[in-house]
């Protein structure tokens, strides 16, 4: 959680409660890679009970480990991990908005109106199921 707390709080002077809950609900899953025993990435996977969606959040890198695939990694294991859970579901994220082409090598593709989280432009992504 430290990671996230320096990189969406501290870094990005985030306003919004990175507590918020989420990852103690019973289909959360918390993705996560170390280097030197020291987390450097970390993502969240959820499942949204009303749309029958998955939902990938919480993507967070480390400054010094950013450029080196680790969170491509993570995001290819929650790709796969939300396929095998729940087959055929759609996955949706929320990127900020310069991010998109870097989840676009992942099958997603903007899937609505950009909007502001805590002044960072951002728009909602869509990966269709395999």
């Amino acid at each position: 959680m430290w990671l996230r707390v320096a990189v969406f709080v501290v870094e990005q002077e985030a306003a919004y409660p990175e507590l918020d809950g989420r990852d103690l609900e019973p289909d959360a899953e918390l993705f996560w890679a170390e280097q030197n025993g020291e987390v450097v990435a970390t993502l969240r996977l959820l499942h949204d009970e009303d749309t029958g969606d998955a939902r990938i959040g919480r993507v967070a890198t480390a400054e010094a480990a950013r450029g080196r695939g680790v969170a491509a990694e993570l995001m290819t294991r929650a790709v796969l991990r939300a396929g095998e859970r729940w087959p055929g579901a759609a996955i949706v994220l929320d990127a900020q908005e310069h991010l998109a082409p870097w989840y676009a090598r992942f099958g997603f593709a903007v899937d609505g109106e950009r909007f502001h989280e805590d002044g960072i432009p951002h728009v909602p992504m869509r990966r269709i199921a395999d």
